[in-house]
C-alpha cells in the first residue's frame, strides 16, 4: 500500500456540500445588488441602476449579440488556458524533480513572470497578426506562468517524510513520483489553475480591447465610445459569471481530487 493510500485512510474527508453555502452566497449577491440600487436611487452614484442593466441584458440576449460575444471570449480563454496549463504541469514537475532542469528553466520563467502578459500584446499582434493567434498566445502565456510556478512549488513542498517512508518500503523513483509526489502536488496545481483562469480572463479582455471584432472586451470598448454604461456593465457581469462558473468547476475538481487533505 502506498504512502498516499495510507493518508487516504487516515485523513478526514472534506466536508460535504451543504445548502447553507448556497444561501449565504445568494444573500451576499443580493446584498451587493441592493446596495448598488440604493446608491443609484439616493444619487450617490452616476452608474446605471440594476433594472436598467437587466433590461440591457435582456435586449442584448434577445438580439443574440450577448451570446456571440460570450462565445468568442470563452473560446479564446478555454483554448489559451488549456494549452497553457497542459504545458505548465509537466514543465513544473520537471523543474521540481530535476535540479538541472530547474537551473535551466527557472531563470526564463522568472524573467517572463515580471513582464506582464498585457505588455506582450502589441508584440504578439505585430508578429502573429490581428486574428485569433495573438489573443490566444497571450492567454496561453498568462495561464502557463501562473500554473507552472504553482506546480513547481507543489513538487518542492512535498514532505520528505513521505518520500523517505516510500523508499524504506522499497518504492522506486517512478513509483514515488506517481504515488507520492503527484498526489501531494495536486492542491498546488489546482490553485495554479484558479489563478491562471483569472489571469486568462484579464488578458483576453485587454487583448480584445486592442484588436478584435467580437468578444466582451471588444463590446466594452465600443460601448465606451458612446458612453453606454449599461452595455459596459453587461459585459462586466458576463465576464464575472463565466469566470465564477469556471472557478467553481475547478473547486469541485479540487474537492474530489484532494479529499484526503485535512482542511478547516
Amino acid at each position: 500500500m502506498s504512502v498516499m493510500n495510507d493518508i487516504d485512510m487516515a485523513a478526514p474527508r472534506r466536508e460535504a456540500w451543504r445548502p447553507g453555502k448556497v444561501f449565504w452566497g445568494v444573500l451576499s449577491f443580493a446584498t451587493g445588488i441592493g446596495l448598488w440600487w440604493l446608491a443609484t436611487v439616493l444619487g450617490f452614484s452616476e452608474l446605471p441602476d440594476p433594472f436598467t442593466v437587466l433590461g440591457r441584458i435582456v435586449e442584448l440576449a434577445l438580439s443574440g449579440q450577448l451570446w456571440v460575444d460570450m462565445g468568442a471570449s470563452l473560446r479564446r480563454v478555454l483554448i489559451g488556458f488549456i494549452l497553457g496549463s497542459a504545458l505548465a504541469v509537466p514543465v513544473g514537475f520537471l523543474m521540481g524533480w530535476y535540479k538541472v532542469a530547474r537551473a535551466i528553466i527557472d531563470p526564463w520563467i522568472q524573467f517572463f513572470r515580471v513582464i506582464p502578459p498585457l505588455a506582450i500584446i502589441p508584440l504578439a499582434i505585430v508578429t502573429l497578426g490581428i486574428d485569433e493567434k495573438p489573443k490566444i498566445f497571450v492567454i496561453f502565456l498568462a495561464a502557463f506562468l501562473s500554473s507552472v510556478v504553482s506546480t513547481y512549488q507543489g513538487v518542492v513542498s512535498v514532505d520528505r517524510t513521505y518520500i523517505n517512508a516510500a523508499r524504506v518500503l522499497g518504492a522506486k523513483d517512478r513509483t514515488i513520483f506517481l504515488r507520492v509526489v503527484i498526489p501531494a502536488s495536486t492542491p498546488f496545481i489546482l490553485v495554479g489553475f484558479r489563478i491562471g483562469l483569472g489571469s486568462a480572463w484579464a488578458t483576453v479582455v485587454a487583448a480584445e480591447l486592442i484588436a478584435a471584432q467580437s468578444g466582451l472586451g471588444f463590446r466594452m470598448q465600443q460601448a465606451q465610445l458612446y458612453y453606454d454604461l449599461p452595455t459596459i456593465f453587461v459585459s462586466l457581469i458576463a465576464i464575472g459569471i463565466l469566470g465564477l462558473i469556471m472557478d467553481r468547476i475547478v473547486v469541485r475538481a479540487e474537492e474530489r481530487l484532494t479529499h484526503w487533505q485535512e482542511r478547516i
